[in-house]
């Protein structure tokens, strides 16, 4: 599995983060208003909002409960798409949630996450796995006969031991808790968080 390096702050500017933010936004209220995706020209953003980079866009009401998260770990689109499409997935797919009503939309703090690069685990049991993860600064992600989930690092705030963080995702992805899959993959990987809106 291969995608770009980490997107760095020097990559992103405050002004970069401020936009990817408006437009996911913006991406929900078009959405809202017409019933219709928001259409983005890439090639009218600074160049790097324009790198093919794999976001998550996470919704939460004001006083903190989630209320829709999407994303993609595959960097297949310019960032600044991929965040449109996100937001747009994340506030009337996810199948956790209802979709957003139109009076809800001021009311929800936006959290973009920029994934980097994948890193493959080599880990032949549960103990190396666990061995090579950096709790609150590692995403992860694990497949297992096409099973798959993942977790970002924002997930170590209410899941801080690394064994119940993994146990949980392994639930998540539907893999029996019952010994180590010898085919699991794992791999890990930061995020860049913009400032919410």
């Amino acid at each position: 599995m291969r995608s770009p390096e980490p997107a760095s702050r020097e990559e992103l500017s405050a002004a970069d983060g401020a936009e990817l933010i408006r437009i996911a936004r913006a991406s929900i209220a078009h959405t809202l208003a017409t019933g219709t995706e928001l259409a983005i020209d890439a090639a009218a953003f600074p160049p790097a909002l324009r790198e093919p980079r794999a976001t998550f866009v996470t919704l939460r009401r004001r006083d903190g409960a989630l209320c829709g998260c999407i994303g993609e770990l595959e960097p297949t689109r310019a960032l600044v798409a991929s965040v449109a499409d996100r937001a747009r997935a994340a506030a009337f797919l996810d199948p956790r949630f209802p979709p957003l009503r139109a009076d809800e939309l001021d009311a929800i703090e936006i959290q973009v996450s920029v994934l980097g690069r994948m890193e493959p685990i080599a880990a032949r049991s549960e103990a190396e796995l666990l061995a090579a993860l950096r709790p609150h600064v590692d995403g992860l992600f694990i497949e297992d006969r096409g099973r798959r989930a993942t977790f970002l690092p924002a997930v170590w705030s209410s899941l801080a031991d690394p064994r119940e963080f993994l146990r949980e995702l392994c639930r998540k992805a539907g893999i029996a808790d019952d010994g180590w899959p010898p085919t699991l993959r794992a791999a890990r990987y930061q995020v860049l968080e913009l400032p919410t809106s």
